[in-house]
């Protein structure tokens, strides 16, 4: 089949920019290893920039985002039994949206289908020819049945394990990476969130974190070890090791009950350069992962589906390729600011093997600072609403 835009990854990155083009009369097809219900299955984070939120408008997927969704103004931080609030309007005017991601998701698989949009899913054998040349092509299979799509540009949206990074040529390709030497252990729960914004604690014990989807939808995280198993943690333990780590207020009216999902999820800082080779293009989680404090991973997505949509915009509309042969520079500037901020906050937030006395001492200070300096909590605000595209 011929389109103008082959999309590697039906997720949200991937369907994202397949919406976009769509509105701009722009062609594309989206292939998908896992079915449907198995990528509206995956959960995810929930905190949504400012920009993702126009991007999805933008494609005419944000009605309900904006029924069911929940404005934040702000997020408050403990140490201890020490908390206070860092607020986002007052010191930026901007706020951000609580929706998941798998909201997300599901509102773009229905604006996709509504628009008759192709989407395979099931695909195996994926791999892209021809990248360094004005023809690319990606071939694949479907049931046995061997497929291949001719195109003007590739977009890789399909994760860190897809194929499209590592189609970038090992003597072009450079990559940085850390690895953090903890897991967070997710629960979900049909209960009512713990406060209306959202807790991110640092105690003597790990992290912690306090979230929710909805009014009776919630999401808990505590920092564990890499050695840990879901099936190590009762519901039992789990809540009663979250109470430990967040301020006792909080503890005294956290409501309880059976989780409906339990995971845990490594924390790591990945970063590929280049993001574009020839006419391949990465997105998202093929390029760079950031660690989930702060909730960066969807919107640093977003943000290069900006930058690329824009790109191949003018390439159709108005014949130029500044925007193509800019994507990688300026999507990547971004993307490192996006991981200092959330390394950052991981550095101040978590408990690390080896922490020295004086390394406790000065995460406190800079809890310390945060608390009392407007300076220091509106460059946090700007960073966690999302720094302008």
């Amino acid at each position: 089949m011929r389109t103008q835009v082959a999309i590697i990854g039906g997720g949200p990155s991937g369907l994202l920019l397949s919406q976009l083009l769509h509105v701009r009369g722009i062609n594309s097809v989206v292939v998908e290893r896992k079915t449907k219900d198995y990528v509206l299955g995956r959960i995810r984070a929930g905190v949504l920039e400012q920009g993702l939120v126009a991007l999805m408008e933008e494609a005419g997927c944000a009605n309900r985002m904006h029924a069911e969704g929940f404005i934040h103004n702000g997020a408050l931080i403990s140490y201890g039994d020490e908390m206070f609030r860092i607020d986002f309007s007052e010191h930026t005017g901007t706020p951000v949206m609580v929706y998941g991601q798998t909201e997300v998701t599901r509102d773009l698989y229905a604006a996709r289908e509504a628009a008759g949009g192709r989407i395979e899913f099931s695909v195996e054998d994926v791999v892209i020819h021809g990248a360094d040349s004005d023809a690319p092509q990606v071939t694949y299979t479907v049931d046995g049945e061997a497929r291949r799509i001719e195109c003007d540009f590739v977009a890789g949206c399909d994760g860190f394990h897809g194929v499209s990074r590592k189609t970038i040529p090992d003597d072009v390709r450079r990559e940085y990476e850390k690895v953090y030497p903890f897991g967070w252990l997710g629960v979900l729960s049909e209960t009512p969130p713990v406060n209306h914004e959202l807790i991110y604690a640092n105690s003597a014990r790990g992290f912690a974190l306090c979230s929710m989807r909805n009014e009776n939808l919630s999401r808990y995280y505590i920092q564990c070890s890499l050695d840990d198993c879901v099936e190590d943690w009762t519901d039992d333990a789990f809540w009663a090791e979250l109470k430990r780590r967040i301020p006792k207020d909080q503890a005294d009216k956290l409501i309880t009950g059976p989780s409906i999902e339990k995971s845990i999820a490594p924390l790591r800082s990945f970063v590929t350069e280049p993001m574009r080779w020839g006419r391949l293009c990465l997105c998202g989680d093929a390029a760079h992962i950031v660690p989930p404090t702060g909730a960066k991973g969807l919107n640093t997505a977003a943000s290069d589906v900006h930058y690329l949509y824009n790109a191949l915009r003018d390439f159709y509309e108005n014949g130029s390729e500044v925007g193509i042969d800019g994507y990688s520079a300026t999507a990547l500037a971004r993307v490192w600011k996006a991981e200092r901020f959330s390394w950052w906050f991981s550095s101040v937030m978590h408990r690390y093997p080896g922490q020295s006395d004086f390394d406790l001492k000065m995460q406190i200070a800079e809890l310390e600072f945060l608390r009392s300096n407007k300076a220091a909590q509106t460059a946090m605000a700007e960073n966690y609403v999302g720094l302008p595209y």
